[in-house]
């Protein structure tokens, strides 16, 4: 299923078993898109190709894929939460939440020169689109916290909340999910905060 954004740019939607066909793309666009701020990512395609399948193989499993001519551009993944890594269920316990009512938008990845263009609303249309076909009231995704300060980043960097909220995502305040990786420049994992947005999806 495919649906055009305008010039030669097309979204379509990809459950469990079709998403195979993109996983060599995928994790290229990943270890591309996650080595730039404010990931700072340092992957390797090996490691892709396994976290990526795992992803796949689970219930429910979605991705929202942007093409240009054949080319894949761009990415978005979403999954029941409770499919996810329990690092991110965990924060949602605490809050006395649900994890069962909650779909993850896990990642989204977009070539920086396709940036602007509306594939963004586009991803999150589809996923939100998905999570009410699976009977979910709720959609959550996690942004990584950086220092105010932090040296590394980009004179031109943007905040996206205007966008999430936009969108309506609200910021929650309160537990954090805390996923390791490692970054460039660092000879291992280490630790990384994340905060929690989420959306009530029946809400006008």
């Amino acid at each position: 299923m495919a649906e055009p954004t305008g010039g030669t740019v097309r979204l379509a939607a990809y459950r469990g078993e079709e998403a195979r066909s993109l996983l060599t793309g995928l994790a290229r666009l990943r270890i591309s898109v996650f080595g730039d701020w404010p990931y700072l990512y340092d992957g390797d395609e090996a490691y892709e190709a396994r976290y990526l399948g795992n992803f796949i193989d689970g219930d429910g499993a979605f991705v929202a894929a942007a093409f240009d001519g054949d080319t894949l551009i761009g990415a978005a993944t979403a999954a029941p939460l409770l499919q996810h890594m329990d690092d991110v269920a965990e924060p949602i316990r605490q809050l006395g939440l649900d994890p069962k009512s909650i779909f993850y938008l896990s990642e989204s990845v977009l070539l920086p020169k396709y940036r602007g263009a509306g594939i963004g609303h586009g991803f999150f249309d589809m996923r939100e689109d998905e999570a009410r076909r699976q009977n979910f009231s709720s959609a959550m995704f996690c942004a990584v916290d950086r220092e105010a300060g932090d040296h590394r980043r980009p004179v031109n960097a943007r905040s996206l909340e205007p966008f999430w909220r936009g969108r309506g995502y609200r910021r929650v305040d309160g537990p954090k999910a805390h996923i390791s990786w490692r970054e460039k420049g660092q000879s291992n994992e280490t630790d990384h905060s994340l905060t929690l947005w989420m959306r009530d999806l029946n809400a006008k």
